[in-house]
């Protein structure tokens, strides 16, 4: 066992001062500790009660009640009424809801909408994670044996199988349209929550062609196509979705200038012509060894110059640390692939395949995405990597 440093040795006597119940006391006694005891015992007790304050907000979502009170705020006998609940479950929830800042107790005994419970009237987005996330917390019933790889099957590989099918063509074959249909639906419902952020860090209207790869159902592509008029629009995922994607942009009277090719990106070629490929929440669902195929396959697609555009929550970000190995490091090993990657890793393979120039572009909310662009390098200093 090696030798202990110096910051090995403050840390243990850190570690030891924390966990002593003497002073535990002290500190919640005294004046100027007070303070800092109550928000660490804060913070832990939200550790332990997370799962509880997620509940609450999916019975808020199942029930309308966000929806309900953009109307104005009701008492607790009016919303047990519309809800469907006895008084007593209604009042009960109120409260929990309030004391998570969803809803506000009004005068004369009236709810409203809370400062967390306004941004979720109308997001159906927000409303489709809320309810997904219970195929993760079914998973996550015995973490231990998740970690273990002992855990039975896992409903969140389930809900996506199309996208664990090896072979494109079996994937348009051998799926029914209705399992296709769920994840994309999904994906198409959850993308405004960044595809607003991406577009404005990004202007797209400095191109001419935009390859949206994974894209699902064309909706960060429309989004895309709304701020730049001129741009020509391309699309590739599997065959069955890529045959949804189309549709949608034919019925959004852009057929006109956007095309959708199906197929599987780490064995077939890209659509060729584009100056700019996007990868939206796509990398981190793969091994490292997958996403560099998927990287030098997006480096042959560009025209020499090419941008790339990679856009997905980063392991690392300050201030949103536990959505990268937390939130996604435990989400994804439940789905059954993929990892959160810092922006250094990302930066390496991006390299590795190629791309020059990689640098960051901020966004706004860092929490739900981070963007890196890199440029496509020529060829032959590609093959010479290889």
């Amino acid at each position: 066992m090696p030798s202990l440093t110096w910051p090995d040795r403050w840390f243990g006597w850190r570690n030891r001062l924390l966990s002593s119940s003497l002073f535990q006391r002290r500190a919640s006694s005294f004046a100027l500790t007070r303070p800092i005891a109550q928000r660490r015992a804060r913070e832990l007790f939200d550790l332990v009660a997370g799962f509880v304050y997620s509940q609450v907000l999916l019975a808020c979502v199942r029930l309308r009640l966000f929806d309900i009170l953009s109307e104005g705020p009701q008492t607790a006998d009016a919303l047990a009424q519309r809800l469907g609940l006895p008084t007593a479950g209604a009042q009960r929830l109120l409260s929990a809801a309030a004391s998570l800042r969803l809803v506000e107790l009004r005068s004369q005994g009236r709810y409203g909408l809370g400062v967390l419970g306004a941004p979720m009237v109308g997001n159906a987005a927000l409303a489709a994670m809320v309810e997904h996330h219970t195929a993760l917390y079914a998973d996550l019933a015995d973490p231990v044996a998740l970690l273990r790889g002992e855990a039975g099957p896992a409903r969140l590989a389930a809900y996506w199988p199309y996208a664990l099918n090896t072979e494109a063509g079996q994937a348009q074959q051998g799926l029914l349209d209705g399992q296709v249909a769920g994840y994309s639906a999904l994906m198409s419902a959850s993308q405004p929550l960044v595809a607003g952020e991406i577009l404005d860090a990004w202007p797209m209207a400095r191109h001419h062609c935009l390859l949206d790869i994974g894209g699902g159902e064309a909706t960060f592509l429309m989004q895309a196509a709304a701020r730049a008029p001129g741009l020509k629009l391309m699309l590739f995922d599997l065959p069955a979705v890529a045959q949804r994607g189309r549709q949608r942009m034919v019925d959004a009277g852009l057929g006109h200038r956007a095309s959708a090719t199906g197929g599987d990106f780490f064995r077939d070629a890209l659509p060729q012509g584009a100056d700019i490929a996007t990868l939206v929440r796509v990398v981190h669902d793969h091994d490292d060894a997958g996403v560099l195929t998927l990287l030098r396959a997006v480096h042959s697609a560009l025209l020499p110059g090419g941008t790339l555009l990679l856009a997905e929550p980063m392991a690392g970000t300050s201030g949103a640390e536990p959505m990268g190995d937390a939130y996604f490091g435990i989400y994804l090993l439940a789905m059954g692939r993929g990892q959160p990657r810092t922006e250094a890793r990302l930066t390496e393979l991006l390299e590795q395949a190629g791309f020059t120039g990689v640098r960051r572009v901020p966004t706004r909310m860092p929490l739900q995405t981070s963007i890196l662009v890199a440029t496509a390098g020529c060829q032959m200093a590609l093959q010479d990597q290889v």
